[in-house]
């Protein structure tokens, strides 16, 4: 068993270079470009939305009142006549990349601590490096990439978007791995 306290460099240190993985991967390759197409007229759909005043926040629509609507005729008719969609309203203004971005180094952060633990549980100082990435790369896998597939199997977020999540997420849990093996205590 190898403490977390003796662990920090490492969770810091593989925070750090997935960070900056993430962002080679979202600034300055093509990779992402495509995750989120123009909506078809665009302006349209903003000039009718606007009015609404419709608060940030996630919605579905439609939505039935209760579990009986769900299943009334009423309720049938308007999800054939649609549009049927799932959205997130964003407050109005430019995006703080500075909130995202810390906050995503925070889940980073966390991901790394979990990964140390769990390993950290298994394995003694001076282990087998190759164990350590095993175990490390299982945890970080999974802190970054399982949850992303209930987007698309029930909300129907495009797979091509979730698939491209997995492989960046992969990426970083390889970098978590490699990190603290290289850093474990021997």
């Amino acid at each position: 068993m190898t403490g977390l306290s003796a662990l920090w460099l490492p969770i810091v240190l593989s925070a750090v270079l997935v960070f900056v993985a993430s962002s080679v991967i979202h600034m300055l390759s093509p990779w992402h470009k495509n995750d989120y197409p123009r909506m078809p007229n665009e302006d349209a759909a903003m000039d009718a939305l606007r009015p609404l005043a419709i608060p940030p926040g996630d919605y579905m629509v439609p939505k039935p009142a209760n579990r009986q609507d769900l299943g009334s005729t009423a309720f049938a008719e308007r999800l054939a006549k649609g549009p049927v969609f799932i959205m997130t309203m964003m407050p109005n203004g430019m995006m703080s990349m500075g909130r995202s971005l810390g906050l995503w180094f925070v889940y980073i952060v966390v991901v790394s601590v979990f990964a140390a633990y769990i390993t950290g549980r298994a394995l003694a100082a001076g282990a087998d490096p190759m164990r350590i990435v095993q175990f490390s790369g299982a945890a970080a896998f999974m802190g970054y990439v399982l949850a992303l597939w209930q987007m698309s199997i029930w909300y129907r977020r495009a797979w091509s978007t979730t698939i491209k999540a997995t492989v960046d997420g992969l990426i970083y849990a390889v970098l978590t791995g490699v990190v603290l093996a290289w850093l474990w205590p021997r």
